[in-house]
Formats: structure tokens, sequence, C-alpha cells
């Protein structure tokens, strides 16, 4: 309900202005990061540095094409999920946009590639790298959960080798095969991506946790079931009644809850 309100009240809106009534009605404050060679956007609530570990939210793929053959101007998300899915969090959060989403086209590495096939590549993931190296340089969390909707959470997992803070990743309805996700759709390989399901393993220090949903046609079990397979340490749950985007965001405080108590490897 609080998505189809928003919706219909940025209906006119471009992107990147939605995000920002959006973030400012939830009380989130925006700022800008220097990444690898782009400026990420990010919004921050409740950063004060302590004991209680930093939760870094990833948003989904976006509006990367219009239709099967027209590649979209601008990839900034038209729904925000990550974003709701913060905004029911409690403690240090931070939203932490791509390159080349929001305003930041304008930077001059920016083109069509790097949000169609190379969503998630090497370029895309040291840049948001070394934005969350910048924000940590500024606010030194010891601890750091990456938490990722949809292709967010491939990035979250992509990311999480090279943030030595990291403890633990937590993805929902997650890519996390995407050679697998390709062909049950029939689209051509993301050529330039990295593949999780094809990286080495994550340090067994780093807890891992993918919820997927059983009606979920996009990321189906069985793209998770492919990573998994080469992941046995990685935790899975399947939720019967969840799909692509039900019921992720009235669900999350339920399912963060037990993230945070899940055990580091998968039973």
């Amino acid at each position: 309900m609080a998505l189809g309100a928003f919706c219909a009240l940025a209906s006119c809106a471009a992107p990147t202005e939605r995000f920002d009534r959006r973030a400012s009605a939830l009380g989130l404050q925006v700022t800008r990061l220097p990444g690898e060679g782009f400026i990420h956007r990010a919004y921050v609530a409740d950063v004060q540095p302590g004991s209680t570990p930093l939760h870094v939210y990833i948003e989904h793929d976006g509006t990367p094409w219009i239709d099967v053959d027209r590649v979209s101007d601008d990839p900034t998300p038209r729904t925000p999920f990550a974003l709701e899915l913060m905004a029911k969090d409690s403690g240090p959060r931070l939203f932490l946009g791509r390159p080349c989403h929001f305003e930041s086209r304008a930077d001059s590495l920016c083109t069509p590639r790097l949000w169609t096939h190379g969503r998630y590549s090497l370029t895309v993931v040291t840049s948001m790298v070394a934005a969350l190296r910048s924000f940590l340089s500024l606010h030194p969390y010891r601890q750091v959960v990456l938490i990722g909707y949809s292709g967010g959470g491939t990035l979250a997992w992509l990311m999480a080798a090279r943030i030595p803070e990291t403890t633990r990743v937590v993805t929902l309805a997650a890519n996390l095969d995407i050679d697998a996700w390709a062909r049950i759709h029939g689209y051509s390989t993301l050529t330039g991506s990295l593949n999780p399901a094809l990286a080495p393993a994550l340090a067994p220090t780093i807890g891992q946790l993918h919820y997927v949903g059983g009606r979920d046609t996009n990321v189906t079990p069985s793209v998770v079931d492919s990573f998994a397979r080469r992941h046995p340490e990685a935790q899975v749950i399947e939720i019967a009644e969840f799909d692509h985007r039900c019921c992720w965001i009235e669900g999350w405080p339920e399912l963060l809850s037990g993230a945070s108590v899940a055990s580091p490897a998968r039973p």
C-alpha cells in the first residue's frame, strides 16, 4: 500500500526526484560518495559509530531496458524496494546507490553497457566498494552487514569479499547465478558481469543468508539452488508464499530478526 501511494503521488516526477521525496518522507538524509570514477548517491540514517553493525542496503537493477530491444536512458529504479526495507530497519543504515543511477549518469565513464550486460561487472563492484570505503573512512564501523534485494543482492555478495569489515551478507530474491537466470528466461548472457555462482567462496567468517520466494518467476528458487550447490556454506531459506515482489517489505522486520541470529553456515 505504501509503495502504491508513493507511485501514484510521484508518477510525474523523475526517478531521482521520487527517491529524494520518499527518502525525505522516511527521515533519511541524502549524501554523495566518491567511488572509482563515479559519484554514488546514498541515503543515511542514525549514523553514530559504536558497537552496532552498519547495515548497507543495495537496490535492485532498476530499469536497464525499456523493452526487449530498447535500452533505457535512465536506469534509476522507478520503485524503491531496498529503500523501503531500510525504512523498516533501525540503527545505523546506509543506502548505497549504483554508478550511473540517479543523476550520476553524467559521469564520463557511464555508458548503457554498464547498466545492461555489465550491471554486475568488476567496474561496478570496484566503484561500489570504493564508495563504501569512503563512507567508512568518515564513519569507522568495524562490522558491516551487506543487504541486497534482487540484483542488489548479487552486488552485495560480490562486494563482501572486498570489504574486510563484512560480517554477514543477506539477500532477498537475489540473482546469484546470472547464467542460470539468463538460460531460464532465454536472455542473452550478461557478458562482462561477474557471476557469484562461479566466484571463489567467501571467507568462513562471513555469514550468508539468502531468502528466495517459492512463487518467484523472475529469480526462481532453482537459480538460488544452482548457486548454493557451488557454495554449500551459504544458508538458503525458501519462503513458499513469496514471489519476486510480495511480500519482502511487509515481512522484512521478521526476516531481518531471523537474519541477525542465523548461523554462518548452511545446515
